[in-house]
């Protein structure tokens, strides 16, 4: 009994974000299988933030995939008190690459798409980004992650010098 109310406190802590949900299909022998690809991100706008993908032929059970999906990737982001990055840093997840760099505080979040999602629900708030090659938002929301993660706090990087 105890444990259902940890699990329902756990998942209160994050918030959730859908970036998109697509109309996906799929050719089989008769005729084509339509279904929902749902693309969220999850995070609690304080360092935690993960991306999910979920797959179903409604869009309500395609989102809860995603939310599942998104819980179990969830990655902790070193934040510095102006709730900037560290240091600057580079993302790349298949043709998407991105550029990280902090920015002062005032600047707000300077991102676009998938980027910008992924960026607010970590608890960030002043970044500058730059995206490069594709605009796929999945790969780009990945290359986030991928560059968010690489990321080491400033005590780190001092021991490091």
């Amino acid at each position: 009994m105890r444990t259902k109310n940890l699990r329902k406190s756990k998942s209160k802590l994050f918030e959730h974000r859908i970036v998109t949900v697509d109309r996906v299909t799929k050719v089989v022998k008769g005729g084509k299988k339509m279904s929902f690809r749902a693309i969220l991100v999850v995070g609690d706008k304080k360092g935690k933030v993960g991306v999910g993908v979920g797959k179903a032929s409604e869009i309500k059970i395609a989102i809860q995939k995603g939310l599942t999906n998104g819980r179990g990737n969830i990655i902790l982001i070193p934040l510095t008190n102006t709730n900037s990055i560290p240091h600057l840093t580079m993302g790349k997840f298949k043709a998407s690459q991105l550029i990280l760099r902090p920015s002062a505080p005032g600047s707000g979040v300077i991102a676009g798409s998938s980027i910008r999602t992924v960026l607010e629900m970590a608890g960030i708030k002043n970044i500058l980004s730059k995206r490069l090659g594709s605009n796929n938002l999945l790969n780009n929301a990945r290359a986030t992650i991928e560059g968010l993660s690489k990321l080491k706090p400033l005590k780190e990087q001092r021991k490091n010098v």
